[in-house]
């Protein structure tokens, strides 16, 4: 079996006005929201259930189990106070039973086939960026595994929101989540800084996208660039 966790608990504030209503994952690309995109090519792909962690307004995701019938929420009770760690934390019982892709749900697939590939291997989907870069990336060891997950770097792979996780290693990722929740500072950390502790553990590799298949929408500006893309049919 192949499973889903889907991130959608945060309160989206970098999209404010927009999101003060609406949960940011539910905001339309095109006529389509963000995390439809997502669900969509999870379902061509065949996974067999999908788990959508909610918090923010988490009543408005309601009609997705009604759309989806193997599409489950998870409520997330500190999506306030405790960074996107909390939202693995919340599905680590999943996590460990199967095969698990992990995304974003603030995301724009505009080619839902990024999906279908059979993986062998756990891995990030990740985007080469040639110069600097400031954002979330991955540098790479002499075999290919990934050595380091973090921000800053050159030349790298730049994480894109999605990433893949054989039952071996989401259940070595599910215990270390379990043992990093509720240690000091942890309220702070991504589930990535667990991923990045742990490497010595896991063996990930990057699955390479291109620009445009994978779009993270993270302000109001991007989302009126992409919708005006969408509309033209540039996408």
């Amino acid at each position: 079996m192949t499973i889903a966790i889907l991130m959608a608990s945060g309160l989206g504030v970098r999209m404010h006005p927009l999101t003060e209503k609406t949960p940011k994952p539910l905001i339309k690309v095109g006529n389509k929201p963000m995390i439809e995109s997502i669900i969509d090519a999870l379902e061509e792909r065949r996974i067999d259930n999908i788990y959508v962690v909610v918090g923010y307004l988490a009543e408005q995701f309601n009609y997705l189990t009604n759309k989806y019938k193997n599409l489950y929420l998870v409520y997330n009770p500190d999506f306030k106070s405790v960074n996107n760690i909390s939202s693995i934390y919340y599905a680590k019982e999943y996590l460990e039973k199967d095969d698990c892709y992990i995304c974003e749900s603030d995301l724009y697939l505009s080619d839902s086939r990024i999906l279908k590939q059979e993986l062998n291997d756990s891995c990030y989907y990740g985007k080469m960026v040639k110069g600097y870069s400031d954002d979330w990336l991955f540098e790479l060891n002499d075999s290919g595994y990934i050595k380091r997950v973090g921000k800053i770097g050159s030349d790298k792979y730049n994480m894109v929101g999605i990433s893949y996780f054989t039952q071996k290693d989401a259940t070595i990722l599910a215990k270390a989540i379990d043992k990093a929740y509720g240690q000091p500072g942890y309220e702070s950390m991504f589930w990535d800084d667990v991923v990045n502790m742990n490497l010595d553990k896991l063996k990930l590799k990057i699955f390479p996208v291109y620009d445009k298949q994978i779009i993270e929408i993270d302000t109001v500006e991007e989302l009126n660039k992409v919708n005006q893309e969408v509309n033209n049919g540039s996408r």
